[in-house]
Formats: structure tokens, sequence, C-alpha cells
């Protein structure tokens, strides 16, 4: 991190070390300001008062790497962020007007997107400020995380239950509500069919119908004209003096045949003829049968029309002809057959949900048992860490509990409300001392017992948690000597498995870091400055020295000092 122009820190750059970083130095040096700076960059809340005096603002820069895979780098990337090497370049300005302004990745973004990156980048336990496992949420997480398979294997079955079940319950919501629609769509649907069901027509029945209209609506011009055809080729019987076609034609075909002998020419002009003979006589004959069999009755053409009419009335509402009405009778048949079931379909989804939610009560009665097993072997774990670090009477356990529901699952006889993590509310509490009754740790710690009780926690979850890094503020606030030691010894446990950040006042605790940053302020009788540096060597042993007795040059105090480290490599 670079801190310009906040607090008593005028520029300083903050290099953290990816395992236990101790940040020490005299009081109102600006040890403070560290923390407070990470906070910044983690979205929190932006006091003009923190912008040093003169200055116009404040302003953190960090370099945060970024876990692949995770909501957060999901999170930045939605928010238009780019990646430097796999890790994100993040900005915060407090003006001395109040205002403030995050960027991310080089793209300017509320300052709420800063805190939803925090939830899973850093866990900040200190005086005022405390987030990771105080949230219901992420205890719950941590606890199933830290059972193992024992809550995994029943909460993987209870999971895939849950989806199925409210797969079931929406469509089953989806059906009783749209019930008057689909009633209505259903009454629609049988008035059609019946209508065309009265009717009963046939495929290309309107095309026929409308061609015998046609016929029988000039049934007396048909007739006139196919008579007279008939009398032009054949000749009329009431005029046998009359010349027809036929007749013509049968005497060309006479003349040619006398003289076809004498010439192939005409011999194939009379073979012609002769089938024009014939062609003829066959037109003249269907003339005559057409003229017989038309039908001129006006009753029947009455009938046409009115079936004509009937179909009309089909097509209009429910096809543009015959065919399209007997295509839309089938796909209303096979809907209305759908629409019909609705009721077996409620009685099958409903005898599925019944099942399934007592099945899932089953699960969730199974996943609360493997809870409750897995939470004493955490409380006793942590309590145990707690003796070692001055707090011998302090006693940890988890409330696990449920909301009763009338909509829930049944539950050892209660209906309780169910998620798709289970019916289970847990809840992390603390007895600091015999006598008083378990509260939320929240509640239930000074600041200082919270660090510790958080530590002791965060040892024993180390590994389970997804959260990359771990800040502790006054972790070791009213403690000393061996207490000292044992905080050391953890927060390097701790640090194996995460970035651990710690601000001390304790050498017992610094010792055990993997890098010592001191922040020192000098005093030019005007301006108060700050500035970070890293202790390697002689200047960490002064440092020490310096917390141990309150003088670098001690010879006592080094000895100690160097024995500190000493033990802190050791223990390593």
């Amino acid at each position: 991190m670079r801190i310009r122009s906040l607090g008593v820190i005028d520029d300083a750059v903050v290099e953290l070390s990816p395992g236990f970083t101790a940040v020490t130095g005299e009081t109102g040096a600006g040890k403070t300001m560290v923390v407070t700076s990470l906070g910044l960059l983690l979205g929190g809340r932006a006091d003009p008062a923190l912008v040093r005096i003169g200055a116009k603002n404040a302003v953190v820069e960090g370099r945060i790497a970024v876990p692949t895979g995770g909501t957060a780098i999901l999170r930045a990337e939605e928010a238009g962020a780019e990646l430097d090497d796999g890790a994100l370049l993040i900005s915060r300005t407090v003006s001395a007007e109040g205002r403030s302004r995050a960027h991310i990745g080089g793209r300017s973004v509320p300052v709420g997107v800063l805190a939803e990156l925090a939830d899973e980048l850093v866990a900040v336990h200190g005086q005022t400020d405390q987030q990771g496992l105080l949230k219901l949420s992420r205890q719950r997480q941590a606890l199933d995380r830290y059972a193992g398979d024992a809550v995994a294997a029943p909460l993987a079955k209870y999971a895939g239950a849950y989806r199925r079940l409210r797969a079931i319950t929406t469509e089953l919501d989806e059906i009783t509500t749209r019930a008057r629609e689909r009633a209505q769509e259903a009454d629609m649907l049988r008035f059609g069919l019946d209508e065309i069901a009265a009717v009963e027509p046939r495929s290309g029945e309107d095309v026929e119908l409308s061609a015998e209209a046609e016929r029988l609506g000039h049934a007396e011009a048909l007739a006139s004209a196919a008579t007279s055809a008939h009398a032009a080729l054949a000749g009329n019987p009431e005029d046998p003096e009359g010349i027809d076609a036929a007749t013509l034609v049968a005497g060309a075909h006479r003349a040619l045949e006398a003289v076809r002998a004498h010439d192939s020419a005409l011999a194939g002009l009379s073979g012609r003829i002769g089938e024009i003979n014939i062609l003829l006589r066959d037109v003249a004959g269907e003339l005559a049968g057409y003229a017989d069999d038309l039908d001129a009755d006006p009753l029947r053409l009455a009938a046409v029309e009115e079936r004509r009419a009937a179909l009309t009335q089909l097509t209009r509402k429910y096809g543009e002809d015959v065919d399209a009405v007997l295509a839309w009778a089938e796909q209303g048949a096979a809907r209305l057959l759908e629409l019909d079931g609705d009721d077996e379909r409620i009685g099958e989804l409903t005898a599925e949900r019944d099942a399934l939610r007592a099945e899932l009560g089953g699960l969730a009665q199974a996943l609360t048992d493997a809870r409750s097993e897995a939470a004493q072997r955490f409380a006793a774990a942590v309590t145990a860490e707690l003796a070692s670090l001055a707090m011998p009477h302090a006693r940890v356990s988890f409330e696990i509990r449920q909301t009763d529901d009338p909509e829930g699952v049944e539950l050892d006889g209660r209906t309780v409300a169910y998620g798709p993590a289970g019916v289970d509310e847990v809840e992390l509490l603390l007895a600091p001392h015999p006598g008083a009754p378990p509260r939320p740790i929240a509640k239930g710690a000074s600041g200082g017992e919270l660090s510790r009780v958080m530590l002791a926690v965060e040892v024993v979850f180390a590994g389970t948690d997804p959260v990359p890094t771990y800040l502790f503020d006054e972790v070791d606030a009213g403690v000393g000597g061996k207490a000292a030691v044992e905080i050391g010894r953890r927060l390097a446990r701790l640090a194996r498995s995460a970035q651990v950040v710690v601000v001390t006042h304790l050498p017992q605790v610094a010792a055990f870091a993997d890098r010592q940053l001191l922040v020192e302020k000098t005093n030019d009788g005007s301006v108060t400055r700050s500035g970070v540096k890293v202790l390697e060597g002689e200047d960490r042993i002064r440092e020490l020295s310096r917390m141990l007795a309150g003088q670098e040059d001690s010879q006592t105090a080094r000895a100690h000092a160097e024995e500190l480290l000493a033990t802190a490599r050791a223990d390593g």
C-alpha cells in the first residue's frame, strides 16, 4: 500500500509479507493509520478528519492479489476493472471536504463495490472493525467446512432435494395461479371443437363445393352451349338436312380414301382426317352426356350454398380454409387434453411436493445432527485456544436454532423454515467468565478480547475459511508474558495458510513475524511526518529491545530480543 496525507502519515509505502507481517512503533506514530488505510481500500467509511492538516485530500493505493475463480474477481470485472498480472490496483481518495472516490483497475467505481470485494479478500479483527466470521452466514459456512464430509454429504443430498422441491413448487404455483385462465382457454377450445364437429368438414370440401356452386349457378347456359356444340359437331335430329362437322369430315375422309392408293401423301392426310373424325364423334358423345347429366335442380344449388355458408363460419374463426380448420381442431384437441389433465397434474405435483418436504425434513435433521457434532468439537478446540491466550475461563459454544414457519418442513414435531443450506441458523456464542451467560461473540467480549477470540477461531478454522488475508488490531490488548508468546505462536500458525497482518505493542508477538514493519515519526518543528520501513538484522533487534524495555541499547533487552527471535525461529 501507498499512503499519502492520512493522519500523521505524510507519504509512506507499506510492503506486506505473504506470511506474517507485524506492524510496530511507538504510541502515536501512526500504526493505526495502516489499519485505517486498509479499511479505506475495503470500502470503509471516509472521515474527512483523517485528512492530514494542510492537505487537500488523503490517498490510499493498494495492489491486492485476487484468488482466481472467486466472486471478487468476477465482481471486479463486472465493474470494468482490469487485472495487473493477477492483481487488482485499488485506490481511495478522501477530500478534506468529505468527498470520497474509489477506483479499481483504472476504473471509477462506487465505494460499495470495494465493500463487496472485502468480504472475500480480507477479514478484519480490531477494536472498532470486525468482519468475516462475525457474519452469521460466514459462521455457518465456516462450520460446514470445518465439519468436512460429515456435513458435505448430507448437504449435497439436501441441496438436490431442495432444488427439486423448488422446481415442483414453482410449477404447482404456475398451474394453480393460472387456473382461471386455463379454465377459460379450455372452455373456448371445447366450444370450437364442438362447433367443428357439428359441421363435420372434409379436407378440400370447400374447394369442391365452390366448383359445384359455380356450375349449378350457370346450368341453363352450360346446357344450351353443350347442346349447340353437339348439334354443330354431330347434327340436329330435328333438322335432318342440316350440315354438321362430323358429316363434312366424314365426306372428306371418303374422298381421300378413294385415291389414297395412288399417293402416299394423300394416304397420310386421309389417316389424320380419320383420327379427327373419331375425335369429333367422341367429343360429340361427351357433349351429349354432359347435357343429359347436367343437374339444374335449384334445390341442389340451395343445399350447396347452405353447406358453403356453414364452412365459411368455420373458416372465419379457425382458419383460412377447411384444411386449416381441421389442423386447428387437431391442435386444439391435444391442448384440451393437456388442460383437462391439470387437475391430475396438480394432484401428482402436490403428492410429490409433500413427499419431498418429508424427505427434506429427514435430510435437514441429518444435517443439523452433523453440524451439532462438529460445533461441539469446534467449541472445545476454540476454548482450549483461549486458555492459552489469557482467557482461561472463557467458553465458546454454538447455538444452532430453527425458525418456525407453517409453510416449512417437519423437524422434531415442528414446522420450520428451510433454505438452500438447510434449516439451521448458526451463531457463535461466548461466555467470557464463569457465571456469564453465553452471548453472540460481537456482544460478549471487549475489543481486545474479541480480537483474541477471533484469533482462536481463525486458528481452529485455518485452511477452511477462504479469506486469504487477516488483519488483527489490538489482538494483544491486556496480555503479556507467556500469553503474548502464545498469541505470536498462533498468529504464525495461521500465517502458514493465509496472509496475516498484525498491529502490535508486544515484542513476543512481533518476534514471530516473517516481516516486521516499523512506523516511526519525526518532528521538524512544524510538520509531523511518518515513515514505514522494513526491519532486518540489527534494526529488528533494536526495535524489539525498545518494545521490551524502552531502551534500544540495553544489553539485557538485546539479549532478551535475540532470545525471542531464536525461540520464534525454532518454533517455526
